[in-house]
């Protein structure tokens, strides 16, 4: 299984101290984490809420983070010999048999607990139309990129996930990534992390755990 990669702007955006702009800010408290908890528990026991009402003034906005989605190659599974099939159906898909995976899609429900998910995939509007009643995943908002799809690649996506994206954390699930792909990571503005898939596996269950870890670490890049 391919490691994810972990890129973007938690690593460039920190600069020297006194420097407070937003960005920095968070990274201080951060580093000041155990003391700030440790300030909390003296100060309740001192004289009551007071501290506490002041730490979760400093929380950042419990926004999730977004998820891309890719399809072929994530929950729809290609590639794999006869003898070795990894549980899954054929389902036919506007006339095209795809193998679908009751596993992979349990795990992305997982994971859509704590992120914002995107269908980043050439299926655009049919993953609505399929996926639902299939899989039993939620019908998710999806990216559109005007007859660009190229099947086996995933720079064509770029240009669209620019503009969802913004600047908020992003994860990526894609079996095509590509250096195209991690060039643009490493220089977007937001927290970003790269999730290679193989075609035909899917979405596994360590690839769940790197991206559940990501969020429990606040967008390391580390």
């Amino acid at each position: 299984m391919q490691t994810p990669r972990r890129c973007g702007a938690a690593v460039r955006c920190l600069r020297p101290w006194p420097d407070l702009s937003p960005g920095v800010e968070t990274f201080f408290f951060g580093l000041l984490r155990p003391f700030l908890t440790s300030w909390f528990v003296f100060g309740t026991a001192a004289d009551g809420t007071d501290f506490g009402v002041l730490l979760k003034r400093r929380k950042k906005p419990e926004t999730k983070p977004l998820l891309a989605i890719d399809i072929d190659g994530v929950l729809s599974l290609f590639g794999f010999d006869e003898d070795e099939q990894p549980p899954g159906e054929f389902h036919l898909v506007d006339g095209l048999p795809h193998y679908l995976s009751f596993d992979a899609a349990a795990r992305l429900n997982r994971l859509l607990d704590r992120y914002e998910g995107v269908w980043a995939s050439g299926w655009e509007e049919r993953a609505n139309d399929h996926l639902p009643s299939i899989l039993g995943v939620p019908e998710l908002p999806y990216l559109t990129f005007d007859g660009r799809a190229r099947f086996g690649t995933a720079h064509w996506k770029l240009e669209a996930l620019t503009e969802y994206s913004g600047a908020r954390p992003l994860a990526w699930i894609d079996d095509s990534l590509d250096r195209s792909c991690r060039k643009w990571a490493s220089k977007r503005e937001g927290p970003t992390l790269l999730v290679p898939t193989e075609s035909a596996r899917g979405l596994e269950e360590a690839h769940v755990e790197a991206l559940l870890a990501w969020v429990d670490d606040g967008f390391s890049p580390e």
